[in-house]
């Protein structure tokens, strides 16, 4: 559950947990009349993510209206002193400040943090994108996925989730190695850290890839009709997050001979495979799975 997400950050016994629903399942549909009017739509298109739809021709629903103003009155009911956001938020956040100050209380201290990108380095980490690391993920899957992120990439994670800046005398493979096992650490423990980095240097600095822990790919899920591209593809985008393009896959990983079903390269990428149970795909030097 959430909750057991955010305690791997927080002190359990110094948080407290409250739910909305306690004040919004007694509002009448007046009381939800009269927090709407406070806020009106000129303020509304102060947002510029409904200002740019706007513009574009793009539908803007009623209901994603309501939600800053509902987050608001979150931050009157708890008495926020502080509230903390990504940036695409500091509409909502101030719309909290407004609604406090017209209940004569304090206004709260809004603090916003860059939008971390997902492993794509494209669109901002989610799990409706795909290209997310779950704080909950087993060690060795936390790991690999880091590894997997671009040398660019790697720097804004150092700057985001470890708050330093990246070495650019350090070796960016030891740097990424480094920051893999620091976050791998923040979630699982030290010891799961270290062996989540010695598993990785079993699998790919030392090429042994039947003993190693790997990310698991069902036969059962995989598509109908495979070959060797689509496979890959499949490969990528279900057990790392990542969306490659045909060509990218083509030329960069399969044509080149990167990609393997148990040690027997896969150049043809229209190739029909039938991978069993047990056998190991290698996509590249950082990534491979095991089918189930």
């Amino acid at each position: 559950t959430y909750t057991d997400q955010i305690f791997k950050l927080l002190d359990k016994e110094k948080t407290e947990v409250v739910y909305n629903g306690d004040w919004f399942r007694k509002m009448t549909f007046e009381d939800v009349l009269r927090l709407n009017s406070r806020v009106t739509m000129q303020q509304m298109l102060q947002r510029e993510d409904f200002r740019n739809r706007i513009e574009k021709g793009q539908e803007v629903r009623l209901h994603e209206i309501q939600y800053p103003i509902v987050q608001g009155w979150d931050s009157v009911e708890v008495r926020a002193d502080v509230e903390l956001g990504g940036t695409d938020q500091l509409f909502n956040l101030l719309v909290g400040r407004d609604l406090q100050k017209e209940e004569g209380m304090p206004q709260q201290t809004v603090i916003t943090m860059p939008l971390l990108e997902g492993l794509d380095g494209v669109k901002k980490m989610s799990k409706s994108y795909g290209n997310y690391i779950g704080v909950d993920e087993p060690p060795a899957e936390m790991f690999g996925k880091l590894m997997s992120v671009s040398d660019e990439l790697m720097a804004r994670y150092y700057q985001l989730l470890l708050g330093v800046a990246l070495d650019p005398s350090v070796h960016p493979m030891e740097a990424k190695k480094s920051l893999a096992e620091k976050l791998t650490a923040r979630y699982h423990g030290g010891e799961a850290g270290q062996a989540a980095r010695a598993d990785w240097d079993t699998r790919f600095s030392k090429k042994d890839l039947a003993a190693a822990e790997l990310p698991e790919l069902a036969l059962a899920d995989l598509p109908d009709g495979l070959n060797v591209l689509t496979l890959t593809a499949h490969a990528f985008k279900t057990a790392f997050g990542l969306e490659k393009s045909n060509g990218e896959l083509r030329k960069q990983f399969i044509t080149s001979g990167s990609v393997q079903l148990n040690g027997d390269k896969l150049t043809d990428p229209s190739a029909a495979v039938i991978p069993a149970a047990g056998e190991v795909l290698k996509l590249s030097k950082k990534h491979a799975v095991r089918f189930v």
